[in-house]
């Protein structure tokens, strides 16, 4: 079994949500940053191939197995955008409040508010492993106009859970990683490492 993993992200609600989720494991997560590894370049059109590239990167320069996501909010009245643009939407520097504003902007003529987070983990044992294990989740929910909450990050303070009549930010961490995007992906992603596949 792994024992210690790089995470090739320098989003700490990332780091603190994987730290969450692999506690039971006992896994040690090392943020890459620790490393001096810096970001990889997310060039591709899809979330699979972003994810892919990150942990590849991370793991080659840390020599060490690496886990990467890359996740994101699609929004069906934007044919699916920012999708793997979410953490740059309103573009450099990187912004959650100019994210949320540009997108607010976007859909305030729209009707549909229908949309999801995705998430794609990628876990390389090696830099140049050929059988990297791939996991997906999605989190179904809608965008309202006002910010609830303080939890989370990103767009969870828009992102509204019909069902619970809450945002994804007036969750408990714990509440969260149960039904998350991010969790349901990693979830599937540990059943694969214990089946050793």
């Amino acid at each position: 079994m792994i024992k210690q993993l790089v995470l090739a992200s320098s989003n700490p609600g990332k780091l603190r949500e994987f730290r969450q989720l692999l506690e039971p494991l006992r896994v040690e997560i090392i943020p890459q940053s620790a490393l001096s590894i810096p970001d990889a370049d997310e060039p591709h059109a899809t979330f699979v191939e972003n994810a892919l590239a990150k942990a590849r990167h991370a793991s080659r320069l840390a020599k060490l197995p690496a886990l990467a996501d890359d996740s994101g909010i699609c929004v069906q009245a934007l044919g699916g955008e920012p999708g793997v643009h979410s953490a740059r939407f309103a573009g450099e520097p990187k912004s959650d409040q100019r994210n949320n504003e540009k997108l607010l902007q976007l859909l305030a003529e729209q009707d549909n508010r229908l949309a999801h987070y995705y998430c794609v983990i990628v876990l390389m044992r090696h830099g140049d492993d050929p059988e990297p294990l791939i996991a997906e989740g999605a989190w179904q929910g809608q965008i309202i106009d006002a910010p609830r909450g303080s939890n989370g990050f990103g767009y969870d303070p828009y992102f509204l859970l019909p069902d619970l009549g809450k945002t994804a930010a007036e969750l408990e961490a714990d509440q969260k990683n149960i039904l998350s995007h991010r969790g349901k992906a990693l979830r599937r992603l540990l059943a694969k490492m214990k089946e050793g596949v």
